[in-house]
């Protein structure tokens, strides 16, 4: 929580903001001078002063410039009640963040301290990127050297060890656990629980209970009291799996313990404070889901404050190998046997093939290939027999004159095609194809133009 530091010569303004503001649950401290601010800022961490302009001895403006000096981390907030402008400007001039007139509204006030506290968020989490230690690609457990996988690796050091909530988002079976297990290893949490729970698998009229936790009675089996996941979590991590499947009902209590930093079990009545970090995921596209009312607009800003995209295993080029002898050594251990190798045209079929299950079916393909081949080599003929049938598509261009279609038709093929490649998301096809989510739209609703041979 951020904390606010008070400085105002009148007691009883003292009182009345200290109280009010206390009722927005702010951390608010008082004190009543400038000196007293600048000695009690000696012993105590703060991330805003509010602070009157007309105090005896050091003033308001004063304050400003000595905190600006001594403390620049801290921005401060003046009050003004001279009827004027000129004062706060000089105030502001002087390193204020902004100025709130007497007498003060404390709608108001909390509103720019609100802008104040994420403005102390944003510079918080500069300063942890910008004293992180270079990035390196190698993290343990995940696996490859692609330029697409070092562009994730470097953005999980990047974020590991900020507080921030964490989307992750892929396709199935492209290893979006391992990113959240590698952001809570890499972190100071690391020797802090990490817990999981897949949305998608928890009954809806259990999911409150599981995340939240219940009190004695609050439902016909509650024969006992039990933590939920959050609490569960400590100060280590709560993954929130597939959290695109979650229902409507839940997102809106997810919302609030989001905002509220708090969650209230089952049929208690008190709201208990949550440390956990929280790292989300999903294989949605949940911008899509938003616009069809199956995704709240205002959680997915909330869970979407730093997105890492997990790259698809057809994306990831030579990096299906890596995997491939990565499986092959492991079931090798496991079976006290000399790892199979793979023949040129089977490596050749990985390679090209498209993977819709990631690395997920990648496994799957591999421990089939190694019970089946008899030899110590695995051939074509060892790998499942869609990847043995599997040629890459291509764009096909019929230039006989009877098969000529049109641009348009032309560009809504190509559309098609780029939006089957990424598995239907249509966020991620109209990155690829460098138009809007709008303009992809119009393109996949365009009725079909009918093919014409050349005319005279």
């Amino acid at each position: 929580m951020a904390s606010v530091l008070l400085v105002d010569d009148d007691e009883d303004t003292r009182g009345l903001l200290c109280e009010a503001l206390a009722r927005k649950k702010l951390d608010v401290r008082a004190v009543g001078s400038a000196a007293a601010c600048l000695e009690y800022l000696r012993d105590h961490d703060i991330d805003v002063v509010v602070s009157d302009i007309q105090m005896p001895g050091m003033t308001g403006v004063e304050l400003c410039e000595q905190l600006r000096i001594r403390h620049p981390h801290i921005l401060p907030i003046m009050l003004t009640g001279l009827g004027t402008y000129d004062t706060a400007i000089s105030a502001v001039r002087a390193g204020a963040y902004d100025y709130v007139t007497k007498p003060v509204k404390i709608d108001a006030l909390a509103v720019v301290l609100e802008r104040a506290f994420e403005h102390v968020t944003m510079k918080r989490e500069v300063r942890r990127l910008q004293s992180a230690a270079s990035v390196s690609t190698a993290i343990p457990g995940m696996i490859g050297s692609s330029a697409a996988m070092r562009e994730t690796t470097a953005m999980i050091r990047r974020v590991a060890d900020a507080d921030a909530t964490v989307l992750i988002t892929g396709e199935s079976g492209t290893g979006k656990e391992r990113v959240a297990r590698a952001l809570h290893d890499l972190s100071a949490r690391k020797n802090e629980p990490f817990v999981a729970i897949n949305c998608g698998a928890v009954p809806a009229n259990l999911l409150e209970s599981e995340l939240f936790g219940h009190v004695r009675g609050a439902f016909t089996d509650a024969k006992t009291s039990r933590s939920g996941l959050f609490l569960q979590a400590g100060a280590g991590t709560i993954f929130l799996d597939e959290i695109g499947e979650m229902p409507l009902d839940m997102q809106v209590k997810l919302l609030r313990v989001l905002q509220q930093r708090t969650v209230r079990p089952v049929g208690g009545d008190e709201e208990v404070p949550i440390r956990a970090r929280v790292v989300t995921a999903t294989n949605r596209d949940l911008e899509t889901e938003i616009e069809e009312k199956r995704f709240r607009e205002d959680l997915f800003y909330r869970i979407n404050v730093v997105a890492i995209p997990v790259p698809p295993l057809r994306d990831r080029g030579g990096d299906v190998l890596l995997l491939a002898q990565h499986v092959l050594d492991r079931v090798a251990a496991r079976s006290s046997r000399p790892a199979p190798s793979i023949s040129p045209e089977a490596a050749r079929k990985l390679v090209e093939y498209d993977w819709p299950g990631n690395v997920r079916e990648l496994e799957n393909c591999i421990e089939r290939a190694v019970a089946i081949c008899g030899n110590g080599v695995i051939h074509v003929e060892d790998l499942p027999p869609k990847l043995q049938r599997f040629e890459p598509t291509r764009l096909e261009l019929e230039m006989t004159p009877t098969a000529m279609i049109t641009l348009d038709e032309m560009e809504r093929r190509y559309v098609r095609q780029v939006l089957a490649s990424v598995g239907g998301n249509k966020t991620h096809a109209a990155r690829v194809l460098g138009i809007d989510r709008r303009s992809l739209y119009r393109r996949l609703e365009a009725p079909p133009a009918e093919s014409s041979a050349p005319r005279d």
